[in-house]
């Protein structure tokens, strides 16, 4: 299952970008999450892992690159991706700074640029996936984690339920 956070003030664009993606994108067992409010998502990152977020750079109580930079402190293999109607060269060099985005999709987006871009976050996230990622691409620490984990499941993994209390 993948699963997509999305962020923007305006429903309208919240809407249309859930349309969109449920409309053009192949991936099995889609689910979106929508939010106008970026501390609301925050609180729902805290408590379930989503592959993918999608932010608005311009929101009222928090911008777009203050929201992705602390989703990444939060959540560091949610692969993290700018959507703005600003195109300024400063604009997108800040949210790729300090916010570490894999791709800024300029507002209004076209269909297929749109596709290609979740495509390739689903692909990165997936490396970024110790259990997918092949044996030998991984660090010697990463090597230890599977061994722990091998060994007690659930040691370095924390399920939580969705009220955040935790699952054992």
């Amino acid at each position: 299952m993948t699963t997509i956070l999305l962020l923007d003030d305006e429903s309208r664009v919240l809407s249309a970008l859930q349309r969109a993606l449920r409309a053009q994108t192949a991936l099995p067992d889609l689910r979106v999450e929508v939010f106008t409010d970026p501390f609301l998502a925050l609180n729902r990152v805290c408590v379930h892992d989503f592959d993918l977020a999608i932010s608005d750079y311009r929101m009222p109580r928090m911008s777009g690159v203050d929201f992705l930079r602390a989703l990444r402190d939060v959540a560091p293999r949610t692969v993290r991706m700018m959507l703005s109607a600003s195109t300024e060269f400063d604009t997108v060099m800040q949210a790729v700074n300090e916010a570490q985005i894999f791709r800024f999709i300029p507002k209004p987006w076209l269909p297929a640029d749109l596709e290609q871009a979740i495509a390739l976050a689903c692909e990165h996230r997936r490396q970024l996936l110790p259990e997918t990622a092949p044996p030998a691409a991984l660090t010697p620490q990463e090597l230890e984690a599977r061994r722990l984990e091998a060994e007690e499941p659930g040691i370095l993994r924390v399920r939580r339920a969705p009220d955040g209390s935790i699952l054992m």
